[in-house]
């Protein structure tokens, strides 16, 4: 029988469970259609454009396809991170310059392009809410007016309980969810390796992705292991931000000064992560900033 035909992933880069579940067409039409609300059922359908060893500073893409007139653009993050529209950027330039390369960009004839569509599937432990949107614009400095330039993201978390009914349409990406939380659960209390195997055997008993896991039991349990320690050393790293950004900001005056703008576009609303993010400070700086105000 001719093997599953699977989107084309990075192996330059340690995989991840996400990606690699993901790859699979069938999962990623599921995957697609639970969060456009489309009912495509065949595969075939899905023209995928993952771009081989398409790294930028050290960043991959994870999932990209085609389908209809758009571009999709699908990252798993585990950890928060508001330069998603910068990385996308790069990203979808790179795509455009795949799709037009025999095609002459001094020609008379408009070139016609996939829309592009950017979704970040977020299952770390910082944010609570369903969804959010980052801008690029977000990035700019002393921005006047409108943008000339925009890229939106749409980051969808997906751990346990939330966003309930994306779940329901999607068993692969409910059953993905349950996976995670178990590994966490027992990584509370035992050493990791020992928390990802038992993590893996209960699912499996309890038909939780069980044909997944059995088919790539100890490449799934090796991607866990090295997924959680990363996750854990972006979260320590993200504390030593935080706690020296603290130690320099309330003992200086240009510190100080940011913390009286934080307040002010608090005052006007402004969400905090755009204020962290214009302020070029850690968003729990922000948040202390403006809880102290």
């Amino acid at each position: 029988m001719a093997q599953k035909e699977q989107a084309t992933a990075n192996r330059n880069y340690k995989d991840t469970v996400f990606r690699m579940l993901f790859s699979d067409r069938q999962n990623l039409l599921s995957l697609y259609n639970a969060v456009s609300g489309s009912h495509y059922d065949d595969p075939e359908k899905l023209k995928i454009v993952t771009l081989e060893n398409a790294i930028y500073m050290g960043m991959k893409n994870d999932l990209a396809f085609i389908i209809g007139t758009d571009l999709f653009l699908y990252e798993h993050q585990s950890t928060y991170n508001p330069n998603m529209p910068l990385r996308d950027l790069f990203y979808i330039s790179s795509e455009y310059q795949k799709l037009v390369d025999h095609k002459s960009l001094y020609s008379s004839t408009l070139l016609k392009i996939p829309a592009p569509q950017f979704i970040v599937f977020y299952n770390g432990t910082e944010k609570k809410k369903d969804h959010w949107l980052n801008h690029l614009s977000e990035s700019f400095e002393n921005l006047s007016g409108e943008p000339k330039l925009e890229l939106e993201v749409l980051t969808i978390n997906i751990n346990e309980g939330l966003n309930k009914e994306l779940m329901e349409q999607c068993k692969t990406l409910r059953e993905y969810a349950q996976y995670v939380n178990c590994v966490r659960k027992y990584a509370k209390e035992l050493d990791l390796n020992e928390a990802v195997k038992l993590a893996v055997d209960e699912c499996i008993r309890n038909d939780i992705l069980s044909e997944f896991l059995r088919a790539n039991k100890s490449e799934v349990i090796s991607m866990s292991i090295f997924e959680y320690d990363k996750e854990e050393e972006e979260r320590k790293l993200r504390k030593a931000e935080y706690e020296a950004g603290v130690a320099a900001g309330f003992n200086n005056g240009i510190d100080t000064a940011k913390k009286d703008a934080a307040i002010a576009f608090a005052e006007l609303h402004v969400p905090v992560e755009q204020i962290a993010s214009a302020l070029q400070v850690n968003v729990e700086i922000a948040k202390q900033w403006i809880g102290n105000k």
